[in-house]
Protein backbone atom coordinates (compact mmCIF):
# COMPACT_ATOMS: atom_id res chain seq x y z
CA UNK A 1 0.00 0.00 0.00
CA UNK A 2 1.12 3.58 -0.70
CA UNK A 3 2.57 5.83 2.36
CA UNK A 4 0.76 8.21 1.94
CA UNK A 5 -2.34 7.06 0.96
CA UNK A 6 -2.01 5.05 4.68
CA UNK A 7 -1.51 8.44 6.09
CA UNK A 8 -4.48 9.97 4.66
CA UNK A 9 -6.88 6.97 4.99
CA UNK A 10 -6.39 6.87 9.31
CA UNK A 11 -6.13 10.74 9.31
CA UNK A 12 -2.64 10.80 10.03
CA UNK A 13 -0.74 14.66 8.75
CA UNK A 14 1.41 13.40 6.59
CA UNK A 15 5.21 14.68 7.74
CA UNK A 16 8.64 13.72 5.79
CA UNK A 17 9.57 11.90 9.46
CA UNK A 18 6.03 9.81 9.50
CA UNK A 19 6.27 8.58 6.07
CA UNK A 20 9.54 8.17 6.18
CA UNK A 21 9.37 5.89 9.83
CA UNK A 22 5.96 4.02 8.35
CA UNK A 23 8.41 2.75 4.87
CA UNK A 24 10.77 1.41 6.62
CA UNK A 25 8.36 -0.63 8.90
CA UNK A 26 5.99 -1.63 5.93
CA UNK A 27 9.00 -2.45 4.22
CA UNK A 28 10.74 -5.32 6.69
CA UNK A 29 9.16 -8.65 7.32
CA UNK A 30 10.56 -9.02 11.30
CA UNK A 31 9.75 -6.75 13.84
CA UNK A 32 11.99 -3.44 14.43
CA UNK A 33 12.90 -1.18 17.28
CA UNK A 34 12.79 2.50 17.12
CA UNK A 35 16.98 2.79 17.16
CA UNK A 36 17.04 0.65 14.68
CA UNK A 37 14.63 2.74 12.39
CA UNK A 38 16.71 6.11 13.82
CA UNK A 39 19.81 4.78 12.64
CA UNK A 40 17.92 3.31 9.11
CA UNK A 41 17.08 6.97 8.84
CA UNK A 42 20.42 7.99 9.34
CA UNK A 43 21.56 6.38 6.72
CA UNK A 44 19.23 7.48 4.36
CA UNK A 45 20.40 11.22 5.13
CA UNK A 46 16.81 11.62 6.63
CA UNK A 47 17.55 14.45 9.61
CA UNK A 48 15.32 13.17 12.52
CA UNK A 49 15.48 12.99 16.00
CA UNK A 50 15.32 10.00 17.91
CA UNK A 51 12.12 11.67 20.22
CA UNK A 52 10.34 12.37 16.98
CA UNK A 53 10.80 8.33 15.85
CA UNK A 54 9.36 7.63 19.54
CA UNK A 55 6.37 10.26 19.12
CA UNK A 56 5.71 8.92 15.39
CA UNK A 57 5.48 5.34 17.15
CA UNK A 58 3.30 5.92 19.51
CA UNK A 59 0.93 7.66 17.28
CA UNK A 60 0.89 4.90 14.93
CA UNK A 61 0.17 2.03 17.38
CA UNK A 62 -2.21 4.50 19.49
CA UNK A 63 -4.08 4.47 15.30
CA UNK A 64 -3.80 0.41 15.64
CA UNK A 65 -1.82 0.78 12.82
CA UNK A 66 1.13 -0.65 14.64
CA UNK A 67 1.62 -3.48 16.51
CA UNK A 68 3.93 -2.94 20.05
CA UNK A 69 5.81 -6.04 21.54
CA UNK A 70 7.12 -5.04 25.25
CA UNK A 71 10.38 -7.20 25.69
CA UNK A 72 11.02 -5.71 28.98
CA UNK A 73 13.58 -3.40 30.01
CA UNK A 74 11.55 -0.64 28.53
CA UNK A 75 12.62 -2.01 25.08
CA UNK A 76 9.97 -2.12 22.28
CA UNK A 77 9.44 -3.87 19.00
CA UNK A 78 7.00 -2.64 16.45
CA UNK A 79 5.23 -4.40 13.51
CA UNK A 80 2.49 -3.24 11.01
CA UNK A 81 -1.32 -4.19 12.49
CA UNK A 82 -2.21 -6.54 9.79
CA UNK A 83 -5.15 -7.98 12.54
CA UNK A 84 -3.05 -11.15 13.15
CA UNK A 85 -1.82 -11.60 16.44
CA UNK A 86 1.34 -12.60 17.72
CA UNK A 87 3.18 -13.60 20.27
CA UNK A 88 7.12 -13.52 21.38
CA UNK A 89 9.15 -16.83 21.82
CA UNK A 90 12.82 -16.19 23.79
CA UNK A 91 15.14 -18.93 24.04
CA UNK A 92 15.78 -20.51 27.72
CA UNK A 93 19.96 -20.24 26.70
CA UNK A 94 20.66 -16.80 24.69
CA UNK A 95 17.42 -14.98 25.25
CA UNK A 96 17.06 -14.07 21.45
CA UNK A 97 13.19 -12.91 21.06
CA UNK A 98 11.15 -14.15 18.05
CA UNK A 99 7.81 -13.58 16.91
CA UNK A 100 5.55 -16.14 15.58
CA UNK A 101 1.92 -15.95 14.45
CA UNK A 102 -0.66 -17.01 17.47
CA UNK A 103 -0.89 -20.54 17.54
CA UNK A 104 -4.31 -20.10 19.42
CA UNK A 105 -6.96 -20.06 16.71
CA UNK A 106 -6.19 -23.33 15.38
CA UNK A 107 -5.93 -24.65 18.78
CA UNK A 108 -9.14 -23.64 19.33
CA UNK A 109 -10.55 -24.89 16.23
CA UNK A 110 -9.53 -28.50 17.54
CA UNK A 111 -10.51 -28.46 20.91
CA UNK A 112 -14.06 -27.63 19.19
CA UNK A 113 -13.77 -30.15 17.02
CA UNK A 114 -12.60 -32.83 19.30
CA UNK A 115 -15.02 -31.76 22.42
CA UNK A 116 -17.06 -29.65 21.67
CA UNK A 117 -15.82 -26.88 23.81
CA UNK A 118 -15.57 -23.03 23.26
CA UNK A 119 -13.01 -21.70 24.68
CA UNK A 120 -13.52 -18.59 26.91
CA UNK A 121 -9.98 -17.71 28.28
CA UNK A 122 -6.19 -19.08 27.18
CA UNK A 123 -2.81 -18.30 28.06
CA UNK A 124 0.01 -18.48 26.30
CA UNK A 125 3.51 -18.90 27.67
CA UNK A 126 6.29 -19.97 24.91
CA UNK A 127 9.89 -21.20 26.05
CA UNK A 128 12.35 -22.95 24.07
CA UNK A 129 16.08 -23.16 22.87
CA UNK A 130 16.83 -21.64 19.62
CA UNK A 131 18.70 -23.77 16.72
CA UNK A 132 21.73 -21.70 17.41
CA UNK A 133 22.00 -23.07 21.07
CA UNK A 134 21.12 -26.75 20.14
CA UNK A 135 24.33 -26.50 18.05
Amino acid sequence: MDVISYLKQNNIRITKARKSILEIIISRSEAINANLIYELLEKDDIKIDLSTVYRTLDLLENKKILNKFDLGNNMYNYTMNNNSHKHIIECDLCHKKMLIDCPIPQIEEQIKAKTGITLTESHILLKGICKECKK
